[in-house]
């Protein structure tokens, strides 16, 4: 099952992961009757920017955390035109094809890209576009190696792409246009501990035996170095859906 996220806490000490995502959001111009997905909505921040954009539109948004969704929905207030709901990425199905997709630190929580980038070009119109950034290759990696370092078997949870493999996954996906690319962003939360427990250690902790998670997320802060930065290599994302139906 996916993590239920700790969405109160990931709303007070991920400012900085969510500034990349308002980035993003400065990438996309809409006219303002446009129908959105946000695909991996989280808190809803993100997605309450979007519904001011399209004030003629609507909006749906979607995420596998039960307590995201709720906190979104609280956000968003009762609005006919947003919808918001629980769903697996892999087996998104939307009420009615969009014009746009936008998400914003989703995609490297899901294995399967293939699937997922045909999931979201069937929710787009002929000629949608999807917008999007998420973790990419070389994301985190000291905070990776640190984590190996305390435990060299830990699992890990993400799917950090490069750019040349998504341009052809999305392009195999029925995208007509592709173009993806990295860049970097150092992230200094206020908080550190929390910040890893929330936001990078979720699937670590949720594995480990009940007490060990609070000595794991501080023996990795601790081989982290000071002050403590998390290197975000992101993967950034433009498509536009083929104009075939």
């Amino acid at each position: 099952m996916p993590l239920d996220w700790d969405a109160q806490t990931y709303t007070r000490v991920a400012g900085g992961i969510m500034a990349l995502g308002h980035e993003v959001l400065q990438r996309i111009d809409l006219r303002g009757d446009e129908v959105v997905l946000d695909a991996g909505c989280g808190s809803g921040e993100l997605t309450a920017e979007l519904a001011a954009r399209v004030p003629r539109g609507r909006v749906y948004a979607v995420d596998g955390s039960p307590r995201m969704v709720e906190l979104a929905r609280e956000r968003l207030g009762v609005r006919p035109e947003c919808h918001v709901w629980v769903s697996d990425l892999l087996e998104l199905e939307v009420p009615e094809p969009v014009d746009l997709v936008f998400s914003a630190a989703t995609f490297h929580w899901i294995a399967d890209h293939e699937r997922l980038f045909e999931r979201l070009r069937a929710a787009l119109k002929p000629g949608g576009r999807l917008v999007a950034q998420c973790g990419g290759a070389g994301n985190i990696a000291a905070l990776r190696a640190a984590i190996e370092d305390v435990s060299p078997d830990a699992w890990s949870p993400w799917n950090f792409a490069g750019p040349d493999e998504t341009e052809a996954r999305l392009r195999a996906a029925g995208f007509s246009q592709a173009r993806a690319w990295l860049y970097e962003r150092p992230v200094k939360p206020d908080e550190p501990l929390a910040f890893l427990k929330t936001a990078i250690l979720g699937e670590h902790l949720e594995r480990l035996p009940e007490g060990e998670g609070d000595a794991f997320a501080r023996a990795v802060l601790a081989r982290a170095g000071e002050p403590f930065t998390a290197i975000y290599v992101r993967l950034n994302i433009d498509a536009t859906a083929d104009e075939t139906a």
